[in-house]
């Protein structure tokens, strides 16, 4: 299956072990611009200048057109736990339309906007990267 990664990118070392496990299990993995930036720390802090100029949501909604589901990892961030962002929530709306099928690594959090999230009808793993199918 040909999977993009969302998520926060202060999970960026998490989306490339993720990733390296997807592929050994024989899947295709896409991650967002910069992700090795944000894992290996060149890059530490997200801001709003860097995503207006890489333009990365429009960018990754283009990905997400091209693969066949979306892996929302959500761990937890700010205190919250099971953390979706602002990101991660318009990918998830995204897939949604586009009739992909959208996974989270870990169950819905308690936020504002989780019965939006609900309604997206995300698979959820519970924590198993090895239930990814």
């Amino acid at each position: 299956m040909k999977v993009a990664i969302c998520g926060s990118m202060s999970f960026g070392k998490e989306m490339v072990i993720v990733k390296e496990k997807l592929e050994n299990m024989g899947h295709t993995v896409i991650l967002p611009e910069n992700t090795h930036a944000y894992a290996n720390g060149t890059i530490k802090i997200e801001n709003k200048l860097e995503k207006m100029k890489l333009d990365v949501i429009r960018k990754y909604f283009h990905e997400i057109k091209e693969v066949d589901a979306i892996l929302v990892l959500n761990y937890t961030k700010n205190g919250i736990e099971n953390y979706v962002g602002g990101n991660s929530l318009i990918e998830m709306a995204f897939a949604h339309v586009l009739n992909k099928k959208i996974f989270l690594l870990n169950s819905i959090p308690k936020m504002n906007y989780s019965d939006e999230i609900e309604s997206f009808f995300p698979i959820v793993l519970n924590g198993e990267i090895e239930e990814f199918k």
